[in-house]
């Protein structure tokens, strides 16, 4: 006990060398944890080293060491990032669309037939702006969707939150509050419909029961498609911004 006491503070990362290059992996005790595990976000691309909390951190490092080419495996297979900058291509509902700049002011303009998203301003700006306008966009067509099943369901929501969660596309509390990300306007409008019904439907089952499900297809026709899609390519949207 008195030795568990004393043990000086874990480092936030530890770093690991495999065939020249140099790995930063994240360190995070949990009382929960039974035994040391390593994992790579698909999402951002950290590596995370989960240990109990009496484990040995240089044991930990060395099994991280260990397991030095399934890191390097699991990094090489996420895309890299694709930054909000003129000349960067960002799906817009599912379209790619080829991010333009121009001077002046003005709002963020769309070109269907271009492929275009004409962002006015400073290049230093295009960011920000860029990433405010897919907010908006997204707020309007959860909106949208919401009213529509609104409407057949006879129940509102109580509030709409828009994030930028990494583990969940949507989710509705118990006070009837919905919560999305954002980046669902990137994908396919079928993929932003089916998460609003999805959680629309928990404003009557507050569970995944089969009269959940039932509801749920029901309400939108694109279950099986919407889920499919985001399991093949969910992962892909934190890579833009």
């Amino acid at each position: 006990m008195l030795r568990a006491f004393l043990r000086r503070p874990d480092p936030d990362h530890i770093a690991i060398d495999h065939d020249g290059r140099t790995f930063s992996i994240a360190i995070l005790r949990r009382p929960t944890a039974r035994r040391v595990t390593l994992r790579v976000s698909s999402a951002t691309g950290a590596v995370i080293l989960t240990l109990p909390t009496r484990s040995s951190l240089a044991a930990a490092q060395k099994f991280a060491q260990a397991h030095g080419g399934w890191i390097a495996a699991r990094l090489a297979r996420i895309p890299e990032r694709v930054p909000f900058e003129p000349g960067a291509t960002i799906p817009l509902r599912g379209v790619p669309h080829a991010l333009v700049r121009r001077e002046g002011r003005g709002t963020v303009e769309v070109d269907p037939q271009a492929a275009t998203v004409t962002v006015p301003g400073e290049a230093p700006h295009v960011p920000r702006r860029v990433r405010e306008f897919l907010q908006r966009e997204a707020r309007r067509d959860l909106s949208e969707a919401i009213a529509t099943y609104s409407d057949r369901l006879g129940r509102r929501p109580a509030r709409l939150t828009l994030r930028d969660t990494r583990s969940r596309w949507g989710s509705c509390t118990a006070r009837g509050e919905l919560n999305f990300s954002w980046r669902l306007i990137l994908a396919p409008p079928i993929v932003l419909d089916y998460l609003v019904a999805h959680e629309m439907a928990h404003l009557r089952e507050m569970n995944h029961s089969a009269r959940f499900w039932a509801l749920a297809n029901e309400l939108c026709p694109n279950v099986d498609a919407a889920e499919a899609w985001l399991k093949r390519h969910g992962s892909e949207l934190h890579r833009y911004g």
